[in-house]
């Protein structure tokens, strides 16, 4: 028996979860605002930015939304704040800051 992730809660019991815990379905992870675990934010400079989109593939969490071949704000409800995007940067368009709550 293969449960929808969204039967999936903290009511059920073992016996009722999917074998080894498995979720068998894609894209669940936008039911979930990870962003909130964030320490370090980044910063998008548009005017440093040369749209040359290196930045994105290197996103673990798809934070990096693209329309139009043009990279667009960050996804703040799902950036985790790793700072990869920053490293990869080569014209220093993105820069990392502390998160102000």
């Amino acid at each position: 028996m293969s449960r929808a992730f969204k039967d999936i809660n903290e009511f059920n019991t073992w016996q009722e979860m999917n074998e080894g815990c498995n979720v068998y379905e894609s894209a669940t992870s936008q039911y979930f605002n990870t962003g909130e675990w964030r320490v370090d934010m980044p910063t998008f400079i548009a005017e440093k930015c040369k749209q040359c989109l290196l930045c994105v593939p290197v996103c673990p969490d798809s934070s990096i939304p693209v329309k139009d071949m043009k990279r667009l704000d960050f996804d703040f409800d799902h950036c985790k704040g790793c700072g990869i995007c920053a490293k990869v940067c080569p014209f220093g368009a993105i820069e990392m800051k502390k998160e102000e709550n």
